[in-house]
């Protein structure tokens, strides 16, 4: 009897913007369970982030000169993929439909027999304009938004867009693709009847921290472009509406915008500071010095999770952690009342927060994010003695937390290791490289360790001649002491060591 293969599916993604914040909750969930992320030059690499640890990632990106792999190849990967029984996410910039090839994409799965679903997105007119606080139509101006392309197929033998019927439009213009050909295209709009002083507003790098506009007329936006610097990709907005921007730059105007931090922690734990410094319009800078991989050992997850119920406390180490287990959680179950009644107690509040993204409550959190502080609750609030645990941990630090919980605690503990940490090689690390070649503001450091880390690997570290030399901010006087033994000049120090009162010391500096 002849065995079926199961065939996998392609998920067309809408990426959106650039910010992942625009993204549908249906393509995150997405995002979250693939097997197979196939993704472009404008699709956000945090969205990444999401995935899981053992999911490929391959890069397809293609930019103004520069196509890194052709679009039959890429229609290939999905159909082979698919073919395999995987499940592909396909993150296409922007909406999938919207000068996006997500047509020619859709017909090469429909001719091999590829099943499908289209997820869309916020396309970059819209919010290029809302993050410009342009409104794209507006009563008394404009009752008609027209998308066009200022970048046809390369094997066209001619344009098919006239621009010239577009020249006595009563509105909206949003122009994707064109700054390129923008000369060309605008003489073309006055050959059709438009004026010479008919608003016009660039847009780069919408919603993005490193956001920029311009603004002008028919005649004199192209030398605008050029005295800004601004380069693709871009959205080039036409209209009366565009004089009706409002005053207030909610986005752009935001306190740190269009400054460089960088955040020196391990990326798990950066998250709540590069949050803040991002709402406060900061472009930030990862540093991973640490490179995180799974490490499973599939006897033991096989026992350990035929015998899950006998715990009476589960204890999650780190956020990598809870993803590691989970992922293999619910391919062994389909219930998450399979947990049974186990308590569950998290290292700190950033591993309780992923945690609770699977609606169980946490039981237990130190007042301290250590190992050591999560005993000490234990022994003080819980007896322990006798009791069941398991610890799910990385290769890392886990030695004397389980030595303390049986011979301090009485407890009885297994260990269940799902990951391994290792020193990022920063020499091939693409965060690292963008700050050997641009610099930073500012460098913020959160505790002596990475400080330590930091000097460890300034070797690869090095700036360019031309990079900004960046200010080192610390968060207390212990992370102070330490820049001062290990020879970098502290920039400012948070009066206050909390991530708050670090941001605002920041900000402070930065202004003056």
């Amino acid at each position: 009897m002849s065995s079926q293969i199961k065939t996998g599916k392609v998920y067309l993604i809408g990426a959106g913007p650039g910010d992942p914040g625009l993204v549908t909750v249906r393509a995150r969930e997405l995002i979250e369970t693939a097997d197979v992320l196939v993704y472009d030059y404008l699709a956000n690499p945090k969205l990444l982030n999401w995935a899981r640890l053992e999911a490929e990632r391959i890069y397809v990106g293609k930019r103004s000169g520069l196509h890194s792999i052709p679009q039959d190849e890429i229609e290939e990967i999905l159909v082979e993929r698919a073919h395999k029984g995987l499940q592909v996410v396909r993150l296409k910039g922007g909406d999938p439909f919207v000068f996006g090839r997500g047509g020619e994409e859709i017909s090469e799965l429909q001719a091999d027999k590829i099943p499908y679903e289209i997820v869309p997105g916020v396309t970059a007119a819209l919010a290029a304009a809302a993050y410009a606080g342009i409104p794209l139509s507006h009563r008394s101006y404009s009752s008609s938004i027209t998308f066009l392309t200022g970048h046809e197929n390369p094997e066209k033998q001619s344009i098919s867009i006239d621009f010239k019927q577009h020249g006595k439009t009563q509105g909206t213009l949003c122009l994707y693709m064109g700054l390129g050909q923008l000369p060309r295209i605008l003489s073309e709009f006055r050959a059709g009847g438009m004026a010479g002083e008919m608003p016009v507003g660039v847009i780069q790098w919408a919603t993005l921290n490193h956001q920029r506009s311009v603004y002008g007329t028919v005649d004199s936006i192209v030398s605008d472009i050029e005295s800004a610097g601004i380069s693709t990709p871009a959205m080039i907005i036409i209209g009366e509406v565009v004089n009706k921007r409002s005053k207030t730059e909610w986005f752009e105007g935001r306190p740190l915008m269009g400054k460089k931090i960088v955040v020196t922690r391990a990326r798990d734990q950066a998250s709540q500071l590069t949050a803040l410094l991002e709402s406060n319009g900061a472009e930030v800078i990862e540093l991973p010095f640490i490179e995180v991989q799974p490490d499973i050992n599939p006897q033991l997850i096989t026992e350990i999770l035929a015998g899950i119920a006998i715990y009476e406390w589960i204890i999650f180490t780190s956020v990598n952690g809870v993803k590691c287990f989970f992922d293999l959680f619910y391919k062994a179950f389909d219930d998450i009342r399979c947990l049974g009644p186990m308590r569950i107690a998290a290292v700190g509040s950033a591993t309780a927060r992923e945690i609770e993204s699977h609606h169980l409550k946490v039981d237990l959190i130190p007042s301290k994010a250590n190992g050591d502080a999560l005993v000490d609750t234990f022994i003080q609030d819980e007896g322990i003695e006798s009791i069941q645990m398991l610890v799910v941990t990385g290769n890392q630090n886990r030695e004397s937390l389980v030595q303390r919980l049986e011979a301090e605690g009485g407890a009885i503990v297994d260990t269940l290791p799902l990951y391994k940490t290792s020193k990022a090689d920063l020499s091939r690390q693409p965060a690292a490289e963008r700050f050997r070649k641009e610099g930073a503001d500012a460098v913020l450091f959160t505790s002596s360790s990475t400080v330590k880390s930091f000097v460890d690997q300034a070797a690869a570290l090095t700036l360019e001649v031309d990079a900004i030399k960046p200010a080192y901010g610390s968060i207390g006087p212990l992370t102070t002491k330490s820049l001062k033994e290990l020879g970098l000049p502290v920039g400012f120090e948070s009066k206050h060591a909390s991530l708050d009162h670090f941001v605002n010391a920041t900000n402070e500096y930065l202004k003056s």
